[in-house]
């Protein structure tokens, strides 16, 4: 479907919601408005964080303009909340909160990692990632209600590519904010599969199962994904995970191809190159893809490297120019 397809099938979301889509090393920005406050939901990956915040003062600023006629207070960013741990969503946690002196409320569920800044647990330095650490001041608890842009929201654990993510669910407008647990063509990586317990995979997959599930049983009309576009048609979407969802599960080594094609792609976009003849070292260098491939494929560095460059050259994920792997702009 082109665009202007796509966007015909759209609910138009409520005036008191400004989407923002960025690019697939930042996750999107949803911002809130209740009067003069506003609530962001997510900041984005610490390498663009001056343009998350320039593009919120941008929001601020024009929904302080449409205020004027009634207030003449201007619009203040007063909360930031996350849907879940992952880089691209947490990262310019820090940085926000210098910038508007907002508070954060993080998913109870995530509490424990951030509190402790456990970085493997996060999946940062392990998967070649970066953040800068923050601090919180209160959390979301699972299932709790809170009012956010003028609406209520309901918060759902939604395990699966993160075990700790929650979404949040307005009944009234039927609008889902899925995070990473539902895109409009799938979902996140399942990073948890690959620990090295044995049924991880197996385990994680149920898991994932469960959560699309759930999010199948509500009355939704449209859904604001942590990547891409703003989509209606959840039905349609919900299709295409599950399909996604039963291929892994037909064939759990794809689970793992589909990881490191996808992590290295989105770590591509934050070094914005990497020269190809150091490639094998650079997979090695990461546990993650280097954990996979001895768990599943038991290739050499140099056949392993020479795989993943013939995947994301084929997919047109990246290209090589002059002896330099670059990124194409999508993970």
């Amino acid at each position: 479907m082109n665009d202007a397809g796509r966007a015909a099938t759209v609910p138009p979301l409520p005036e008191s919601l400004h989407f923002i889509q960025r690019d697939w090393l930042s996750s999107n920005n949803l911002l809130c408005f209740e009067g003069e406050n506003a609530t962001l939901v997510d900041s984005g990956y610490v390498a663009v964080v001056d343009q998350t915040v320039a593009l919120v003062n941008v929001g601020l600023q024009q929904h302080t303009r449409e205020l004027v006629p009634a207030t003449r207070g201007s619009v203040r960013l007063t909360r930031l909340i996350n849907t879940h741990s992952h880089s691209d969503h947490i990262g310019g946690n820090a940085a926000v909160k210098r910038a508007f002196n907002c508070e954060i409320l993080i998913p109870a569920t995530m509490e424990s990692m951030v509190a402790a800044w456990d970085e493997e647990a996060m999946l940062l330095g392990v998967a070649g990632q970066r953040a800068e650490r923050f601090t919180y001041d209160g959390v979301i608890a699972v299932h709790s209600r809170f009012e956010m842009g003028g609406l209520i929201w309901q918060a759902f654990p939604a395990p699966g590519h993160d075990m700790s993510a929650l979404v949040f669910y307005c009944a009234e407008e039927g609008l889902l904010i899925s995070g990473d647990a539902l895109w409009e063509d799938g979902f996140g990586i399942l990073f948890s599969a690959f620990s090295d317990v044995p049924t991880a995979a197996a385990d994680v997959l149920a898991v994932t199962r469960t959560t699309l599930e759930m999010i199948s049983r509500l009355d939704l009309a449209t859904v604001i994904p942590g990547h891409g576009p703003v989509f209606g048609d959840p039905e349609a979407a919900l299709a295409r995970a599950f399909g996604r969802l039963d291929a892994f599960t037909r064939d759990p080594l794809r689970l793992g191809r589909n990881a490191v094609k996808a992590g290295f792609t989105f770590n591509l976009l934050d070094m914005g190159r990497l020269e190809a003849a150091a490639l094998p070292s650079y997979l090695a260098s990461i546990p993650f893809f280097r954990d996979i491939n001895r768990r599943n494929y038991g290739m050499s560095n140099t056949d392993f490297a020479a795989w993943l460059l013939r995947e994301i050259i084929g997919s047109r994920a990246a290209r090589v120019e002059d002896g330099w792997i670059i990124p194409s702009g999508k993970a």
